[in-house]
């Protein structure tokens, strides 16, 4: 593991794994840009001050915010080492609910606003031949919840992009980890957290969705993840000289993995011989 001070930028770090891996990344005596929509001082406070933070008050979903924001992290600290877009929150509805306006602010976040900070933060790294995106996907886009398969969808864009990312950014030294959490006991399915789509339908309420919409709050505090041993392993990935490309954290998400890649098998095998005859005959 590589231990020389890294420079790190984290969106969402208000709360959760945003303000957990930056606690982390400060106390290995990493220097942290830490991004927040308002009230920077609150987390200044939080982290007790520490002459490693610099607090940006920036909306991922607001270009021109990001890239001020960015070009205030690189004057600051001289350079950028990883990247972790961590900024998002979940909507809990059947796909049917949402409505057109709750899945584009949905994608605004999870996915527009990771785009506005690779845009912006990539001409750094490319100049200086080195960094480490770290793109914060989850176990739901393995295998979603009922309920919340329109979230996990922003997150399976996040594996496609951070595929697509890691090829086209070998030859300038960039790296890109796409991290899938499984559940921890951060505030992200405490009220206010999350969103549930506003156009409940009666004939989900007596299945899953319907049940998932009223119990969400009960996973709060009972998750099985602990945040901070999260963080422990994200500082970790940051100082690593190669890193992977996926990495699910939690039984929970090692599981949900499992879960996906053999309904995968089983789908391409089941199949395969109707898939396969459609080659043109080339003998």
């Amino acid at each position: 593991m590589e231990t020389k001070q890294k420079s790190w930028f984290i969106t969402g770090a208000s709360k959760g794994f945003g303000f957990e891996i930056a606690k982390a990344a400060l106390a290995v005596g990493d220097k942290v840009v830490a991004t927040v929509r308002n009230n920077s001082s609150a987390l200044y406070a939080s982290l007790k001050e520490d002459a490693n933070l610099f607090v940006v008050e920036m909306d991922v979903t607001k270009e021109t915010d990001v890239k001020v924001a960015v070009t205030k992290a690189v004057e600051h600290f001289g350079k950028l080492d990883i990247v972790v877009n961590n900024a998002g929150y979940g909507i809990v509805g059947a796909i049917e609910e949402v409505s057109d306006a709750e899945a584009r602010k949905q994608y605004d976040t999870n996915v527009f606003g990771v785009l506005n900070v690779l845009r912006a933060t990539l001409p750094f790294l490319r100049k200086q031949r080195s960094g480490h995106i770290i793109n914060v996907s989850s176990l739901f886009a393995f295998d979603p919840l009922i309920g919340w398969a329109l979230y996990g969808s922003t997150k399976n864009a996040l594996e496609g992009i951070s595929q697509g990312l890691v090829k086209e950014l070998e030859p300038f030294g960039i790296g890109v980890t796409v991290i899938e959490p499984g559940l921890f006991r951060t505030g992200f399915t405490g009220k206010g957290s999350y969103v549930v789509a506003q156009n409940a339908i009666n004939d989900y309420e007596s299945t899953w969705v319907g049940k998932m919409r009223k119990s969400t709050d009960a996973f709060h505090g009972t998750q099985p993840g602990d945040p901070s041993k999260l963080a422990a392993v994200v500082v970790k990935l940051g100082h690593t000289e190669n890193p992977p490309l996926h990495l699910p954290i939690g039984t929970d998400s090692i599981n949900n993995y499992n879960i996906f890649r053999d309904k995968l098998a089983n789908d391409v095998n089941a199949w395969m011989e109707d898939s396969i005859s459609t080659d043109y005959n080339t003998r």
